[in-house]
């Protein structure tokens, strides 16, 4: 921590000389920069911004009125991710990925600059003859005649060539490709494009006609293969059944097809016999009423003389009422009716003895299909086993026939494809020869140029203050000296008009009054102290006039304020072969205070200059003149300020700095370096003191 303000020294009386203050190590200034410290950076760094932004804007000047004029052309290409579908089984299946087909057009960007495109487009523009391309123009010429070159050299010079000048781009967001070159020559640069983009179409389509021809070749070879597997499962399959007595009909085996028949006949008798014993069982339940049953309804017969036996009927019931019962008509009718009921009984008794009949002539054909289905079924338990070999070998024939059936019809329909494009990209902007050149944009230079000299140039100013910082601002001055900012003065001095300060000269005055008053504010001086209070204004060697003035204008503020001021300037008089008596003087004991203390003419303030350096005093012996001096001052004087120069170049003030109760150090604000700031407060804590405060000046201001 920082002593306050007008620290007490440690001596407790006049007469008691000050002994040698203790070293104090001091941190090395720190060089911490704040946001609003960058204008000031800027500012006073700025001939070097305008030099480098002047210097790349010339260099981008020359550059674009001596590089020759290029002009840009592009095609257009679209993909459709669809492929044409020439047949169902085409060699290149249409199949959208998830993107839409974006990673399939990205892919395209890579095929469209590949090698056999743009050796396509070289050979239908002959452009291994053009000088541009093939290396033979310009620096290239010399340096083919130099180390010399064949054809070989001067395809691939030619390809290097125009994949520089060829940029194969997607749009965002859809599948069209932008086919650009970049050439001298407008018209060249068009013919270029639309040749790339020919090239990437014929390439394409030799490219899926070459699949196309290798499947049908691949196929075809498989062809006779599979042909010899399908009459080997044949030839199987018609010697097994051989070898078995395996007849086959329609594709099933004729004791399989013997027996389904058989068993259908067998289940149409089974129920035809069924039938016919329900009817017999109903005849028999019927016993002596045997007309009630269906059979007798539905005979015809039975209804006939149903019939007349109902006429019988009812002419014996008239013969009865007219002529009675004993009537020959009478009897005869009775003798009619009865013959016929036993024609009836004999009917119906025929129907019962013919249901019997078929019912048994049933019950014998069923048994018999019985017999023959049990009999064939015995057979084809014999041939079940050899049945499921059968079937193994009849599947593997049927398998083998499909895939020869898919290996001929699919060899036909890939030959066919080789016949067909099937591209599936086509050009949709042929490429137009350019109105303006595309390169090299001199507007676009320019301001980029800068832009970009700005930029660099700020970048070299901040390294530049990186490697040598300067005091930026009152907070990093009171980091790197760790003591308080007392203000901040205008660089410019104040002029006086017609007898009054301006703005600058108040601005000035304000601020070396208000750096008193927070002086006097801090102070912990006792009233009895014998000793004048003094302030020591200390800075860098190239701070020299700015010291001056902040000592100056320190003075000047105090004795305005009606106070009697003491100025001593270390530097008055230095280097004069005979200059007058001094500070020196008074500290080697030679003169007294008041023999070389004069006041400036017009000025309240008394001045004492350097003095003259005769000999080396001791330090013991200087402190205690210096005591006494400011003891002395304390009769006629309120303040004394002192002018200590660059204390890193002059031992002599140590005695005014190991006596003196403020020490202020001056800096410029954007000027002075940081590591004079760190010599000057080093050599303050050599001298045995740390500074106590600092006021700094703003050259901008």
């Amino acid at each position: 921590m920082q002593p306050p303000l007008l620290m007490v020294p440690q001596q407790n009386a006049p007469e008691a000389i000050a002994p040698a203050p203790a070293y104090y190590a001091h941190a090395p200034a720190q060089a911490t920069v704040e946001l609003g410290d960058l204008g000031r950076i800027l500012l006073r760094r700025r001939f070097l911004i305008l030099a480098v932004t002047a210097l790349l804007t010339a260099v981008t000047l020359v550059y674009a009125m001596l590089t020759p004029a290029l002009y840009s052309s592009t095609a257009q290409i679209i993909i459709d991710p669809q492929d044409l579908q020439v047949i169902n089984n085409d060699v290149n299946p249409s199949r959208i990925s998830p993107d839409g087909g974006i990673t399939q057009v990205e892919s395209q960007v890579s095929v469209a600059q590949s090698n056999g495109v743009l050796l396509r487009a070289i050979k239908a523009t002959n452009l291994t003859e053009n000088p541009d391309f093939n290396g033979q123009g310009g620096l290239g010429r010399w340096l083919g005649l130099l180390f010399g070159s064949d054809d070989g050299d001067r395809t691939a010079q030619t390809l290097d060539s125009l994949r520089r000048r060829l940029a194969v781009k997607r749009d965002d967001k859809v599948l069209v490709l932008n086919i650009i070159i970049t050439a001298k020559s407008a018209d060249l640069a068009a013919e270029l494009a639309n040749a790339i983009a020919q090239a990437y179409l014929d390439d394409q389509a030799e490219a899926r006609s070459k699949a196309a021809a290798a499947a049908s070749d691949a196929i075809s070879a498989r062809l006779e293969d599979q042909r010899k597997r399908v009459e080997q499962a044949a030839n199987a399959v018609e010697a097994y059944k051989a070898e078995h007595n395996m007849v086959m009909a329609a594709g099933n085996l004729v004791s399989d097809q013997e027996l389904t028949d058989l068993n259908t006949q067998l289940t149409a008798a089974q129920t035809r016999t069924a039938q016919l014993k329900a009817q017999v069982d109903q005849l028999r339940r019927q016993g002596s009423a045997p007309d009630a049953t269906s059979e007798a309804m539905r005979s015809p017969v039975i209804a006939s003389l149903r019939a007349q036996e109902a006429t019988l009927v009812d002419q014996i019931s008239q013969f009865g009422t007219a002529l009675g019962p004993r009537h020959p008509s009478m009897i005869s009718a009775q003798q009619q009716l009865s013959d016929l009921r036993k024609l009836i009984s004999r009917e119906l008794g025929r129907l019962v003895t013919a249901a019997e009949t078929d019912y048994q002539r049933a019950l014998a054909n069923q048994k018999e299909l019985e017999a023959k289905v049990a009999s064939l079924k015995g057979k084809s338990l014999d041939t079940d086993q050899a049945s499921v070999r059968l079937r193994e070998l009849q599947r593997d024939l049927d398998a083998v026939r499909t895939v020869y059936a898919n290996y001929l019809q699919r060899a036909q329909e890939t030959r066919e494809q080789t016949n067909v494009n099937s591209t599936n990209a086509r050009i949709i902007s042929y490429a137009m020869p350019a109105l303006k050149k595309s390169w090299p944009p001199k507007g676009l230079l320019v301001f980029g140029a800068i832009f970009g000299g700005l930029a660099l140039g700020i970048g070299m100013a901040l390294i530049a203050e990186y490697i040598s910082p300067t005091v930026l601002s009152a907070n990093q001055m009171q980091s790197a000296i760790e003591a308080p900012v007392l203000g901040v003065l205008p660089g410019k001095a104040p002029r006086r008009r017609w007898g009054r300060s301006g703005a600058a000269a108040q601005k000035t005055d304000a601020v070396a009054g208000l750096a008193l008053q927070r002086i006097a504010a801090a102070t912990r001086r006792p009233a009895d102290w014998p000793l004048v209070p003094s302030i020591l204004v200390a800075s860098p060697p190239e701070d020299k006039a700015q010291r001056s003035r902040v000592a100056w204008q320190l003075a000047n503020a105090a004795a305005a304020r009606g106070r009697r001021v003491l100025f001593i300037d270390i530097n008055a008089g230095k280097g004069q072969k005979d200059p007058q008596p001094g500070v020196l003087d008074v500290l080697r004991g030679e003169y007294a205070l008041d023999a070389v203390s004069r006041y400036a003419p017009g000025s309240s303030v008394a001045l004492v200059g350097r003095g003259r350096p005769t000999a080396v005093f001791q330090e013991a012996q200087a402190l205690y003149f210096a005591h006494r001096m400011l003891a002395e001052a304390n009769r006629n004087f309120e303040l004394v300020v002192v002018d200590g120069g660059a204390l890193a170049d002059d031992l002599n003030v140590l005695p005014l700095v190991a006596m003196a109760d403020e020490i202020l150090l001056v800096a410029r604000l954007n000027a002075t370096p940081m590591r004079d700031v760190a010599s000057t407060s080093e050599a303050v804590s050599v001298m045995g003191r740390l500074p106590t405060g600092a006021m700094l000046v703003d050259e901008a201001a």
